[in-house]
């Protein structure tokens, strides 16, 4: 499993219709081929920041599959004019560890 991690920066007085076209986009999200599952997370701290983790099968899930879909124009669309700057998107694998 992969974990995207994006950080979000909203601009100031854009968060209610962010938070609005971020349901209606987390449905496109959801059908892609090799999608998971997904979170977006509100910083308590400074209030137009979020975390965005999405659970992918693989990189290529998210690269090709979704980036060079219909469904991600859409997502643009929704999204992409909230941002500034435009998100860091990173991705992570579990380094597996023993409890004791």
């Amino acid at each position: 499993m992969i974990l995207e991690v994006a950080q979000l920066q909203v601009k100031p007085g854009m968060i209610n219709d962010f938070e609005s076209n971020f349901r209606k986009a987390s449905k496109l999200i959801a059908q892609i081929k090799g999608y998971i599952s997904h979170e977006l997370h509100k910083c308590v701290e400074t209030e137009n920041k979020y975390i965005l983790l999405v659970r992918w099968e693989s990189i290529a899930a998210h690269e090709v599959g979704f980036r060079k879909s219909p469904q991600y124009e859409e997502w643009k669309a929704l999204l992409h004019h909230f941002y500034d700057p435009f998100p860091t998107v990173e991705h992570y694998i579990t380094i597996k560890h023993e409890t004791i």
